[in-house]
C-alpha cells in the first residue's frame, strides 16, 4: 500500500483511493471503511486527536488540542459497585485535560472531516445539524477559516455558538424537526461547490470518534469487555466497533471485541424496538409510532435521528451483532437523575445525551448484563457547559436564511446562498 490508507467496501471487498469518497463506486449499500498501511497503534506528538493520525484518515494535522479525556472513575464507579469503571469524557473539563470547548464530542468528527475534505477534495462542506454537530463544526470553522454551510431546526438555533468568531458560517434554520434540516441540506447540497459532510458515510466522522475507543485502550492497557454510549444515529457505536476490530488486530490489547451496550431516549427508540425484535429494518409506523410527538417529549433531542444507519452493511445492527451488544430505551426521568448522580460522584455536568448513556449504565448494573469486575467503558460525549459558561467567550452563529420545513430551494434562497459562495470565492455554475 503506498498511501496511508485506502478505502475498502465490505460488502463487495473493493479498495480504491480516497478522493473524498462516500459510497462504494460499485453501488453497494454499505459503509466503506478505512484500511490503514500502519497496523499498529502508535501515538504521535501531536495535539488532540492527532496524535492517532495513523488511523484518521488524513495527512497532516489541525492545531488544536481537543480530544477525548479517559480516566479511571472512583465516585461512580463505588456509587455502581463497579471495580473497573473507565470514562472517557469528551467536553471541556480543564482540570481533566477537557478541552472540547463546545462541550461535545462531535469536534471529534468535526476536525478530521475538514482537514479530509481540504486534502481530497474541494468546495464548501455542508452540514445538517440538531444543534451539537452544527456548534461543533462551526467552532472548527472559526480555527481554521474553513467555509461551512450549517443547516439546523429553527428550535435549535440557539445551540449554534463558537469559543472564537467564525465568520465563514452560512446558517440555515428550517422551521421543522432535524428530518427537515437534512432534507432541506440535501437541496442546498444541489449547488455545484457545496460537498454534502455524509453523515455515518464519512470514514473521517467515525475514525474521528473511534479515538474515544483508542484512547481508552491505551489508558486501560486493554480493550475493555463492554462500551456504552447513547446514540441517535448509532454512528459512534459503529466507530467504536471498527476502532476495537483494528486494536484486536493489532495483538496486544487483547482479541474479544467489547459488547456495545446503546441507549436512545424515550419515547423515541426505533434501534431498540427493532433490535428487539431482530429485525434488520427499521420499520417506521411500528418503530416510530406518533414521531413528531415522541422527538418532541425527550431530554435529549441531539438523539432523534429518523434514518439512522440501522440495517446498511457495516451498520449499527452489524455492529451489535458482532459485539454480542444490547440496547436499551432512557426515560427522560431516569435520565435527568443519571445526570445528577454523575454530577455528584465525578463532578461535572453532563450534555442530556450522555446522561441516558449514564442512566443505561446503571440499568445494566441492576440488570446483571454486567459483572462487577468487568472492564467497563462509558462514552461521556458531551458535558462541562456550566464550567464553559465562566470561563470562555461565546459567539452566536447568526442566521443567513430561514426556510419553512419542506420549502424548495429555489429562487430567492438558491440565489442567497449562491451569493454566499461567491464571498467565499466558489463559482457557482447556473
Amino acid at each position: 500500500m503506498r498511501e496511508n490508507y485506502l478505502l475498502r467496501c465490505p460488502a463487495c471487498g473493493r479498495s480504491f483511493p480516497d478522493r473524498y469518497t462516500l459510497d462504494c463506486p460499485s453501488g453497494c449499500n454499505a459503509l466503506l471503511r478505512t484500511v490503514y498501511a500502519e497496523r499498529r497503534l502508535t501515538p504521535k506528538n501531536l495535539p488532540g486527536i492527532f496524535r492517532y493520525s495513523d488511523w484518521l484518515p488524513v495527512e497532516g494535522y489541525l492545531d488544536i488540542d481537543a480530544g477525548p479525556v479517559s480516566y479511571e472513575s472512583v465516585g461512580l464507579a463505588r456509587e455502581f459497585g463497579l471495580s473497573n469503571l473507565t470514562i472517557s469524557f469528551s467536553g471541556y473539563w480543564p482540570e481533566r485535560g477537557g478541552g472540547m470547548k463546545t462541550c461535545s464530542f462531535k469536534e471529534l468528527e468535526a476536525q478530521p472531516t475538514v482537514l479530509r475534505l481540504r486534502e481530497k477534495g474541494a468546495g464548501v462542506l455542508q452540514v445538517s445539524s440538531a444543534g451539537n454537530t452544527g456548534r461543533a463544526f462551526c467552532e472548527v470553522s472559526g480555527l481554521t477559516g474553513a467555509p461551512i454551510v450549517v443547516v439546523v431546526p429553527t428550535a435549535a438555533a440557539d445551540r449554534l455558538w463558537t469559543t472564537v468568531p467564525a465568520e465563514n458560517v452560512c446558517l440555515i434554520t428550517v422551521d421543522g424537526d432535524y428530518f427537515d434540516s437534512i432534507a432541506f441540506g440535501r437541496e442546498v447540497c444541489s449547488l455545484p461547490g457545496i460537498v454534502p459532510e455524509g453523515g455515518a458515510k464519512n470514514v473521517a466522522r467515525r475514525d474521528g470518534m473511534g479515538t474515544v475507543m483508542l484512547d481508552a485502550t491505551l489508558a486501560l492497557g486493554r480493550l475493555p469487555d463492554c462500551y456504552f454510549q447513547a446514540v441517535g444515529s448509532g454512528t459512534g457505536g459503529i466507530a467504536a466497533w471498527e476502532a476495537a476490530e483494528r486494536l484486536v488486530a493489532d495483538g496486544r490489547f487483547g482479541s474479544r471485541l467489547p459488547a456495545l451496550h446503546l441507549s436512545q431516549n424515550l419515547p423515541f427508540a426505533p434501534m431498540v424496538r427493532a433490535w428487539e425484535v431482530g429485525r434488520q429494518e427499521i420499520v417506521p409506523e411500528v418503530d416510530m409510532p406518533d414521531v413528531e410527538a415522541a422527538i418532541a417529549r425527550v431530554s435529549a433531542g441531539v438523539l432523534t435521528n429518523r434514518h439512522p444507519p440501522w440495517g446498511v452493511r457495516g451498520g449499527v445492527y452489524d455492529a451489535l451483532a458482532a459485539s454480542g451488544g444490547r440496547m436499551y430505551a432512557v426515560s427522560n426521568d431516569d435520565a435527568r437523575s443519571a445526570g445528577r448522580l454523575f454530577a455528584d460522584t465525578e463532578e461535572i455536568d453532563l450534555d442530556p445525551a450522555a446522561a441516558v448513556a449514564v442512566a443505561s449504565l446503571s440499568r445494566a448494573v441492576e440488570g446483571g448484563f454486567i459483572g462487577p469486575k468487568e472492564r467497563v467503558l462509558l462514552n461521556v460525549t458531551g458535558g462541562g457547559y456550566e464550567r464553559a459558561a465562566e470561563d470562555l467567550d461565546r459567539y452566536p452563529i447568526e442566521p443567513f436564511i430561514r426556510a419553512a420545513a419542506g420549502a424548495a430551494f429555489e429562487g430567492d434562497l438558491r440565489d442567497a446562498v449562491s451569493a454566499w459562495l461567491a464571498e467565499q470565492g466558489v463559482t457557482v455554475r447556473a
